[in-house]
C-alpha cells in the first residue's frame, strides 16, 4: 500500500506541477524553501533536538506556549520548527527567531527527502501539531525508531469519513505514532476508530486556549490604534481570517449598516491567505468607500479610512482588543471555520458563521455558554441581511457586547492548562528508557509505544 501511496504522490505532483509553477510565478508560494522541501538542510550537532512541525499560521500560533515551556523545562533540548505553508513559515520566523535553532519547510513525503531531513536533524523526537499525518514520514520515523507525538490533535467528522475509506492503510500509518494527545474526547474516539492503539491516545484540551492568553504585542496594538485612529468610539468591526465570498458579504452588510444605523462605524478585513490580498484590495477599491492598506506607507488619510485591509502576517492578534465586534471567517464560506479562542481571550464580542466543523466542539461549548453568536446556514443574500442586523444590534447595545466578551474570556480561562498536561506527557516520553536519550544513541533504541 505504501508503494501505491508513493506512486500516487509522484503522479499527483506531476499533474499539479503546472499549478505549482503558476503559484510560484505569480504568488511565490512554492519557490521559498524548495531545497528544504527536498531535504537539503545543514546538519545540526550538539544537544538533543526536538522537531516541532506546524502546518500553517494556526498551528504555529498554537505552538507558542509549548515552545516556551520546552525552553523552560527542558533547557538542554534544542528546537527545530517546520511549516508547510509560506504564511506559516513567515510567522514562525518571526515568533520563534529567538527560540528555535532551525526554522525550515517540511519535506515532500518521499522516502529519500524524508531520510535526508532526518539525517540532517537527527531529532530525539518529532512533535506534530494537530493532525498532519504524512504516511511516508511516519513510516520512516518508525523505521529509524524516532518517537512521533501528535499534539493538540483534532479530527473532524468530515476528515474521519475520508480516512475511513482507507481504514486499513490508516491503521498502518498510525502505528508510527508513539503518542497522540488530542484536544477532546470526541477527537480521541475518532482517532481510535481508525485503529490506533487505545493506550497511545490521551486528551489534554486545546493548546489554543493557552496560546490565546499569552502576552500581546502592546506596542503593535498602539501603533495600529494610532495609525488608523481606532478609538473606543470607532465602532470597529473586524472580519478576521476571511475567505471568498465572505469579504463581499461583509462589505455589503457594512455599507447597509453605515447607511442606516451606524454612520461612524469602521471595518477592517484580514484575509486568511496572502495570495488573496490583491483580490480583496480590489473589492475595497470598488466599494466607493475610503480605504487604506496596512502594508502601504502611512498616510494622513489612514486615520479617517472607512475600510482597512490588514494585509500582513502575524498582526491579527494585536487588533482583536481594538474591535467592537469580531467576525471570524472561514465559517460562511464552507471551509470549517477558524480559531475563535484568540479574540475570546481578550474579551472580544464574536460572531461566526454556520460552517465551523474544524472547531465543532469548541464552538458548541461557546454557544452553550452564550459566549458567541453563530449564524445559521442560509443563502448569501440572507446572510448579508442577518449580518447587518447583528452588527446594528451589537454596536448599539454596549451591554450585550460586554456580556458576550466577558463570557468568552471566562470560558478561555476555564479551559487553560493543556500546555501543562502536554508537557507532563512529553517529559515522561523523553525520560522513558524506551525513548532515545540522546542523539548519540538515537537510532539504536526502540520508540515508545
Amino acid at each position: 500500500m505504501y508503494f501505491i501511496y508513493s506512486l500516487l504522490l509522484a503522479v499527483g505532483f506531476l499533474i499539479l506541477l503546472p499549478r505549482f509553477l503558476y503559484d510560484a510565478f505569480y504568488h511565490g508560494k512554492y519557490v521559498a524553501g524548495f531545497r528544504e522541501r527536498l531535504g537539503t538542510l545543514s546538519p545540526t550537532n550538539g544537544q538533543p533536538l526536538i522537531w516541532i512541525h506546524c502546518v500553517s499560521v494556526g498551528e504555529t500560533q498554537a505552538a507558542r506556549p509549548l515552545v516556551l515551556e520546552l525552553k523552560k523545562q527542558l533547557p538542554n533540548r534544542r528546537i527545530a520548527i517546520s511549516t508547510t505553508t509560506l504564511t506559516g513559515q513567515n510567522l514562525a520566523q518571526e515568533i520563534f527567531k529567538n527560540d528555535a535553532e532551525k526554522i525550515f519547510y517540511f519535506p515532500f513525503d518521499w522516502r529519500w527527502t524524508v531520510r535526508r531531513t532526518l539525517k540532517a536533524l537527527r531529532p530525539e523526537a518529532v512533535l506534530i501539531m494537530e493532525t498532519e499525518l504524512w504516511p511516508g514520514f511516519l513510516r520512516e520515523c518508525e523505521r529509524q525508531q524516532i518517537p512521533v507525538v501528535v499534539l493538540n490533535g483534532r479530527l473532524s467528522e468530515q476528515s474521519l469519513r475520508r480516512y475511513r475509506l482507507f481504514r486499513g492503510f490508516m491503521s498502518q500509518v498510525l502505528h508510527g505514532v508513539s503518542l497522540a494527545i488530542m484536544q477532546t474526547e470526541a477527537d480521541a474516539a475518532r482517532l481510535r476508530s481508525l485503529g490506533i492503539a487505545a493506550e497511545k491516545v490521551q486528551v489534554s484540551g486545546s493548546l489554543k486556549f493557552d496560546a490565546g492568553t499569552l502576552p500581546l504585542n502592546e506596542a503593535l496594538t498602539a501603533e495600529l490604534r494610532g495609525r488608523f485612529n481606532l478609538t473606543p468610539d470607532s465602532s470597529l468591526i473586524l472580519a478576521a481570517s476571511t475567505h471568498a465570498p465572505e469579504e463581499k458579504i461583509v462589505i455589503e452588510a457594512f455599507k447597509r449598516l453605515i447607511a442606516q444605523a451606524a454612520p461612524t462605524a469602521r471595518l477592517m478585513i484580514a484575509p486568511r491567505h496572502p495570495e488573496r490580498f490583491a483580490e480583496v484590495a480590489a473589492l475595497l477599491a470598488a466599494s466607493n468607500l475610503s480605504w487604506a492598506r496596512r502594508s502601504a506607507p502611512q498616510q494622513a488619510t489612514d486615520r479617517a479610512a472607512r475600510l482597512v485591509l490588514l494585509d500582513t502576517i502575524g498582526e491579527l492578534q494585536s487588533v482583536y482588543s481594538l474591535a467592537a465586534v469580531v467576525f471570524v471567517g472561514g465559517s460562511i464560506a464552507k471551509t470549517g471555520g477558524h480559531n475563535i479562542i484568540e479574540p475570546a481571550a481578550v474579551g472580544a464580542c464574536i460572531l461566526t458563521g454556520a460552517h465551523t466543523y474544524n472547531f465543532r466542539e469548541i464552538v458548541e461549548e461557546f454557544v452553550r455558554a452564550q459566549a458567541i453568536i453563530q449564524l445559521p446556514a442560509m443563502p448569501d443574500p440572507d446572510t448579508t441581511l442577518e449580518l447587518e442586523t447583528l452588527f446594528t444590534s451589537l454596536l448599539t447595545d454596549r451591554d450585550q457586547r460586554r456580556m458576550l466578551g466577558e463570557r468568552a474570556k471566562q470560558l478561555v480561562n476555564q479551559n487553560r492548562g493543556a500546555t501543562e498536561r502536554t508537557m507532563e506527557s512529553l517529559k515522561q516520553l523523553l525520560a522513558s528508557p524506551l525513548a532515545p536519550a540522546d542523539t548519540a544513541t538515537l537510532h539504536h533504541k526502540p520508540a515508545r509505544t
